[in-house]
């Protein structure tokens, strides 16, 4: 049976699973770098125990392919939790949010989760990865799931497999350890010796679960302090448990029954109050200008829009200002090392014409603003002249607006920065959350598609290099934030659904993107659609996604 691996054919029994493949190439490695952890075969995820039963082409999956980090932290997040049910059988763990490149933990046991409690998990994990383990994939009938985890007091993954559209659920166990069957809705490594790079930081009853270094994946990261960040995600985890929803399940309860419309009131009361407040803090702060800064589908423009209105409420006149419009000419942009134009680098903006123009419009000078036209791609021959009364605060919106570059020589006391993101701490269940980095890819795919006609594969296909921007020029300033404003709305699933489930489903099998796309139907499989939208205010932030959000009416 011919087998073509990397543009190479190979000819093997019929019946050898990839893991003999890989074995008898000789491509395995003590690498991670290197180390296959998956493979992709027609636009699918296999694990490699799998044995294709026909000729095929597959490639090769690894740590630094972003489904090679999910395959690797799906698997150290099944040992951690086999290890915890060793030691404190009675606890309960709450996979919540991912900090850095560390994924936060909650380890509820009767007693409070001790140093010494971390160092004996994390000597347990070890022990169990150097065992090598076997983990081991079966299909079980919904009815068997349902039973099994309600007899194992796994009562959130029952009560998620009820919206399941199936009769059939897959889980993966470790036979040789534990009776304990779990699934993190993707596939895992072979055995449990794949995930030897980590390490765990405690934080109260938590361990911060951290993942190998992208750029040097041998070693496991290291904590980076985030408290402005962690209080931020805490503080949306308590919402959504005082609202009843904080899973999957309780939001299909809400959309069900109806109540889901109340629950839109009082996100969309919670955000205001939240503009309220950091208008409040601006005026405060007396500051000349506001920096707000965020990854794609943030909500950006529209907090922007919504703190300037409440800055309104309160007799001030703010001037809004983009960031987009000292994008250097398209033909002046340098290509990267693949020879793409990467439109997330800094030295995309005219860095000194803004710093130069930000210095005359906070000494009360006249500047020309410059003006870019992205049909054309280039700057408009003429700008617009701008200049600020005395108290007239600057809104100033743009990914980067959080780099110091971006100050020049400006005093950065006199300027008050903010930090947009969309910080979902909904889970599926106890073990599966929602990734914040999936949340935004949705949003994006539903404005994409409604406001500039782009299809699912132009979208999935620009991610990748989004996300390599905002590691590299985003999320390491957002701690300089003077405030963190978190956009997500525990509701705004259930309405993004109906949007983009048909067009993702009709992603076709052979396009390089079917496996982006097959990922977030898989997880959009567990919930129910809301029709809503008379629910939801015209400056709602999710308006600036599915349309009719009255900022941007002409």
């Amino acid at each position: 049976m011919l087998i073509t691996i990397d543009r190479h054919e190979y000819d093997f029994p019929i019946g050898s699973s990839i893991a003999d493949i890989i074995e008898s190439l000789g491509l395995d490695s003590d690498s991670l770098r290197q180390k296959p952890l998956a493979a992709m075969i027609g636009g699918e995820i296999f694990n490699l125990n799998y044995a294709p039963k026909r000729e095929c082409s597959l490639r090769l999956i690894r740590f630094s392919d972003d489904e090679g980090r999910r395959v690797y932290e799906r698997t150290l997040q099944f040992v951690l939790i086999l290890a915890v049910r060793r030691l404190f059988p009675e606890a309960r763990v709450i996979v919540q949010y991912a900090i850095g490149e560390g994924v936060y933990i909650s380890i509820r046991k009767p007693e409070p989760l001790t140093d010494a409690d971390a160092a004996l998990l994390k000597a347990e994990m070890e022990r169990i990865i150097g065992a090598g383990y076997r983990l081991c994939r079966r299909r079980m009938a919904i009815e068997d799931a349902l039973d099994f985890y309600r007899s194992d007091g796994q009562f959130d993954k029952a009560e998620l497999l009820k919206w399941r559209k199936f009769s059939y659920f897959d889980a993966y166990s470790c036979p040789e350890y534990s009776d304990y069957m779990d699934y993190f809705y993707g596939e895992m490594a072979p055995n449990t010796g794949y995930v030897r790079i980590f390490d765990l930081h405690r934080l109260g009853d938590c361990v911060i679960m951290l993942l190998p270094e992208n750029a040097n994946p041998d070693v496991p990261s290291k904590y980076e302090d985030s408290p402005k960040m962690l209080n931020v995600f805490a503080q949306s985890d308590r919402r959504g448990r005082l609202m009843t929803c904080a899973t999957a399940n309780e939001l299909n309860k809400r959309v069900e029954n109806g109540s889901i419309r109340e629950l839109v009131r009082v996100n969309e009361a919670l955000h205001e109050k939240n503009y309220a407040r950091i208008a409040d803090e601006i005026i405060a702060s007396r500051s000349k200008a506001v920096m707000i800064a965020g990854p794609s589908s943030s909500g950006k423009t529209t907090s922007a829009n919504r703190i300037a209105t409440q800055l309104r409420a309160e007799g001030l006149d703010p001037i809004m200002l983009s960031l987009d419009d000292y994008y250097i000419d398209r033909d002046q942009i340098l290509c990267d090392e693949n020879g793409q134009m990467d439109l997330e680098h800094i030295n995309t903006l005219d860095i000194p014409r803004f710093n130069a123009d930000l210095r005359l419009l906070l000494d009360g000078c006249e500047a020309e603003i410059p003006q870019f036209n992205f049909l054309t791609g280039k700057r408009e021959p003429v700008g617009k002249l701008l200049r600020l009364h005395e108290g007239q605060p600057l809104i100033i919106e743009g990914i980067h607006a959080l780099n110091p570059a971006m100050l020049g020589d400006i005093d950065p006391h006199s300027v008050y920065r903010i930090y947009v993101s969309a910080l979902t701490t909904l889970n599926l269940d106890d073990h599966n959350r929602i990734r914040t980095t999936d949340l935004r890819l949705l949003r994006r795919l539903v404005r994409d598609f409604e406001t500039r006609g782009a299809s699912m594969e132009h979208t999935l296909g620009m991610w990748a290099s989004v996300r390599r921007g905002e590691k590299t020029w985003i999320f390491p300033y957002q701690e300089n934030a003077d405030t963190i404003l978190n956009t997500t709305l525990h509701y705004e699933v259930a309405v993004l659904k109906k949007y983009v489930y048909p067009l993702l489903t009709a992603v076709p099998p052979k396009s390089q993107h079917y496996c982006a796309a097959r990922s977030i139907v898989k997880f959009l499989n567990y919930f129910l659609e809301a029709n809503v939208e008379d629910e939801i205010p015209p400056t709602s932030v999710i308006r600036e996604f599915i349309g009719g959000n009255s900022f941007y009416r002409k």
